[in-house]
């Protein structure tokens, strides 16, 4: 049987589409934060790599201090970055639920629109049998 056509059906491809849309956009925001994580365990690595000297020039000292700092700083930026990416990821996901629950609410309502079709259908189905069986009632006698 042919999929019934309802004024919800453009409405629920729409919002099947919109779900979908949201599923990649979370799975981005994912990535985005591995990427984030992996960032930051590499500037802690970078960190540890960072040995001061301790004797020589003072240019050496001073080359492990600024060194230090970058990493530091590295790791401020990274940690913010994280941060930024599970803001991301908690809106992706606030959105695909918003999503979810609009696509389910239509498909809902256009199942409910095909039941009263069917029933409409059934009831002059209903009609019609009961017509000829009249008709052919009325010719028997």
């Amino acid at each position: 049987m042919a999929k019934l056509k309802t004024k919800f059906t453009q409405l629920v491809s729409l919002k099947k589409k919109e779900v979908q849309k949201s599923e990649k956009e979370v799975q981005q925001k994912n990535v985005d934060l591995e990427n984030a994580k992996n960032a930051l365990q590499n500037s802690y690595t970078s960190l540890n790599e960072v040995m001061p000297p301790s004797n020589g020039a003072m240019t050496q000292l001073l080359a492990s201090r600024v060194l230090l700092q970058s990493a530091r700083v590295q790791i401020k930026h990274n940690q913010e970055w994280i941060q930024f990416a599970q803001t991301q990821l908690e809106n992706a996901n606030q959105q695909l639920k918003q999503d979810m629950i609009e696509y389910e609410k239509y498909k809902y309502l256009e199942l409910q629109e095909i039941k009263n079709i069917m029933k409409k259908i059934k009831l002059q189905e209903a009609k019609e049998l009961d017509e000829i069986a009249l008709i052919t009632f009325n010719k028997k006698r």
